[in-house]
């Protein structure tokens, strides 16, 4: 009995089993990692939302706390965390929320139409493409700077006599996929 030959139809065989088993331990891992990706995208998008909710929800809050009838919004950030403008500072954010996409707090912060100088909703800088491509209010949505949070969709949500088109545009608390014009 030969202690170092191999009959010439077996050699190679345990190479291909081992490359073939390779094969599908590479596959495997590109489907988890694939799977992995998109459930950190999935969780991007949610934070984003809440995110930029929260922030919606700070902006209408410092317009009803107005002390004159017409309502202003703050022309920083930095005027949600601490609101100087009566006896008793108020704090209508609790932090600065940073972007989760761009992981900086660089909200792009959008014009009020009515007070120029002053923002009432904020939006991402990131150009990402989103999994969800239709937003709350049913208007597609492409990128991450789509998604506009605007605390006139809070308010038009919170108020029983707001006008049809802002309603309407505000199926989901602060996610509107455009800034309603009307007051």
């Amino acid at each position: 009995m030969p202690t170092g030959d191999v009959p010439r139809r077996q050699r190679g065989f345990s190479y291909l089993a081992v490359l073939f088993l390779v094969a599908l331990t590479a596959a495997g891992l590109a489907a988890l990692g694939q799977a992995w990706s998109t459930a950190a995208q999935r969780e991007k998008e949610r934070e984003l939302e809440f995110r930029g909710g929260e922030i919606a929800r700070a902006i209408a809050s410092y317009a009803k706390a107005t002390p004159n009838p017409p309502q202003q919004y703050p022309k920083r950030l930095e005027d949600l965390l601490e609101d100087r403008r009566s006896f008793k500072p108020r704090h209508h954010l609790r932090r600065l929320y940073v972007d989760p996409f761009t992981g900086a707090a660089d909200w792009v912060l959008m014009p009020d139409p009515g007070q120029p100088d002053a923002f009432g909703a904020v939006r991402s800088r990131s150009e990402q493409a989103l999994l969800r491509q239709v937003a709350a209010d049913g208007s597609a949505v492409h990128k991450a700077r789509d998604l506009i949070f605007s605390a006139r969709a809070v308010g038009a949500t919170a108020a029983a006599s707001a006008p049809a088109d802002a309603a309407s545009a505000a199926s989901s608390p602060a996610l509107a996929a455009s800034i309603p014009t009307g007051p």
